[in-house]
């Protein structure tokens, strides 16, 4: 098997790490995620060898629990997802409302997983008590046990006692880098907390790049995927100028949200790397201006912010 992916998770970065590991170099100390989400950046970092360590935070708590606990105890949730998964046999939809109020209730991590994998387009979404409120894709009962107890075993033997877990406000977690991390952030987009529900908390943009130039001061090197746009549609506003990212646009293909509501538009994501990540990575200008006629295959726009 390749590079697990133990968390369905709409959002997810499984599909880009091909353009994002190329920045990282191999045999770092600690890669740390403030934003971990589903961790397919650490995971598919791990499963290359390119950090010694990780740290992976989010806040939300159910899902960073849920991640604790298949890297610490993968037979229990492996053996809780089963049980779950085949309670739905005989009415799927019903179970999955059942289990849904049931993990709205007691925010047991396992739930997630279920809910995750049966949820409509893997989405998840919140109401504005912080509650799970996706509907069930009625089509399909989410992954087979025996495929995720795999995917979930693969990934506690790629994490297990080097990884780090917390839920906790991602200053806090980039207070506590030092010169030997490298930090990937994938924070949400701007103007979805309101509408989409997609996340349990917002973003503050002022707060947010205030942080970016605290790590600047102290010479630590990251890398974040932020704005983008689908079709006509913009998430997020450009970070400015005066941090001195160097920023890439990578064509990320179909919109799965834009897919949803009946439509077809392609999906673009900028990734930002500080000036730091280029120059510990050893790559130049001309390095990221190669990359387009490389093994990217043209799907990278360079924008340069010198």
């Amino acid at each position: 098997m390749g590079i697990p992916h133990p968390i369905p998770y709409q959002g997810s970065k499984r599909n880009l790490v091909k353009y994002i590991l190329p920045f990282i170099p191999n045999g770092i100390e600690r890669l740390v995620e403030p934003f971990a989400g589903s961790a397919a950046v650490a995971i598919a970092s791990a499963y290359n060898c390119k950090a010694k360590n990780y740290w992976l935070n989010d806040f939300n708590s159910p899902l960073i629990e849920l991640l604790k606990n298949m890297v610490e105890d993968p037979h229990k949730v492996s053996n809780r997802y089963s049980v779950v998964w085949n309670e739905q046999h005989e009415n799927p939809k019903e179970h999955f409302l059942v289990i849904r109020d049931i993990f709205n209730k007691t925010h047991e991590p396992e739930l997630l997983l279920y809910l995750l994998a049966r949820c409509v387009k893997n989405a998840v979404r919140y109401n504005d008590k912080g509650e799970f409120n996706q509907s069930s894709d009625n089509r399909r009962k989410g992954r087979s046990p025996e495929k995720m107890k795999k995917e979930i075993e693969i990934f506690s033997q790629l994490m297990k006692n080097r990884t780090v877990f917390s839920s906790i406000d991602y200053s806090e977690v980039l207070e506590q880098t030092t010169l030997n991390d490298w930090v990937y952030m994938d924070p949400p987009y701007m103007g979805t907390k309101g509408s989409s529900k997609r996340y349990i908390q917002g973003l503050d943009l002022d707060r947010f790049i205030n942080n970016l130039e605290l790590l600047n001061q102290r010479n630590i090197p990251y890398i974040i995927s932020f704005d983008g746009k689908t079709g006509e549609k913009e998430y997020g506003e450009e970070l400015p100028l005066h941090l001195g990212l160097y920023r890439l646009e990578i064509h990320a293909g179909k919109s799965s949200q834009a897919t949803l509501q009946g439509k077809s538009a392609n999906t673009i994501e900028s990734l930002y790397l500080s000036k730091e990540a280029i120059k510990r990575s050893s790559i130049t200008k001309e390095d990221l201006l190669s990359i387009k006629k490389s093994s990217y295959n043209n799907q990278i726009e360079l924008q340069f912010s010198f």
